[in-house]
């Protein structure tokens, strides 16, 4: 089982806020993608553009990657498990799950596919639409050494940077703290203008001067990226429980309690953040 390379038929499942972007980027580097997404739309306009289209999970039996990029641990298995598209796979073929999903589900999914042959990497990205669309990703990646030099052409068009973080559930481990450095930073930021707010210090004002500050973070330099990606979202019609500030947050406590660790700022966030970006999406 050798590296893959652009001869690959890649399957590429999940065409929304990002993997639109992704697929769009690894069909702009010369990749054969099939690409599946239970909305026509997507799939149609990437067909345009050279790709195939698949009508249901099976129909990407054939190739010799899947890459996932469907909303959570549900989703993942509707597509991948549920449907036979696992069992029909060809000994030697290969899943790279994008979705952010829970550590424990990538171990399954891993141990599962091995009795079959299957190389499974659990890979969620960081970056946003914008990056995926540059091909400019953050890419964490959990799996066997060797299955994720098979995938490294794939991966680089996905990504700037791939970091193969460890065994099959360390990217989704990785992907989870991530999440919860970011948003234990977002919701420092809300709070920190409501207060500067209240003594009439302007919100242009306090970023201004934190970037250069011990305050500085990714959230506060990037202020209105998530009113945004709010936007695009309810363009896209994804409901509010599979966005990253609610689905993310409420898998890190769900992995937390799995490994009997004390979260308490996780399990705050969980309760309070979604509902924090929303408004600020809606009055931006």
């Amino acid at each position: 089982m050798g590296v893959v390379t652009r001869d690959a038929q890649v399957g590429f499942a999940g065409l929304g806020n990002l993997g639109e972007p992704m697929a769009r980027a690894l069909l702009g580097d010369g990749w054969a993608l099939t690409v599946l997404d239970p909305r026509p739309g997507p799939a149609d306009a990437l067909a345009a553009d050279g790709a195939r289209k698949a009508e249901a999970p099976r129909d990407l039996a054939g190739c010799d990657v899947v890459a996932l990029v469907v909303p959570d641990d549900a989703a993942v298995d509707a597509v991948l498990v549920e449907s036979g598209l696992l069992e029909a796979l060809a000994p030697g073929g290969l899943v790279v799950v994008h979705s952010t999903i829970l550590p424990a589900s990538a171990r399954r999914l891993a141990a599962t596919a091995a009795e079959r042959g299957v190389g499974v990497l659990d890979a969620p990205v960081s970056g946003g639409a914008d990056r995926a669309l540059a091909g400019d990703l953050t890419v964490m990646v959990g799996g066997e050494a060797d299955v994720v030099e098979r995938a490294r052409p794939l991966l680089d068009t996905v990504g700037s940077e791939v970091r193969h973080v460890g065994p099959s559930g360390a990217g989704s481990a990785t992907k989870l703290a991530n999440q919860l450095m970011l948003f234990s930073a977002l919701a420092g930021v809300h709070e920190a203008l409501d207060l500067a707010r209240a003594y009439d210090v302007e919100e242009a004002a306090v970023l201004g001067a934190v970037a250069s500050g011990t305050g500085a973070s990714w959230a506060a330099s990037h202020w209105g990226f998530f009113d945004e990606t709010a936007r695009a979202y309810d363009e896209g019609g994804t409901p509010v429980r599979e966005r990253p500030w609610s689905k993310d947050l409420w898998e890190v406590v769900a992995a937390a309690r799995a490994a009997d660790v004390e979260l308490p700022v996780a399990g705050l966030l969980a309760q309070m953040l979604a509902q924090r970006v929303e408004a600020h999406a809606r009055e931006a």
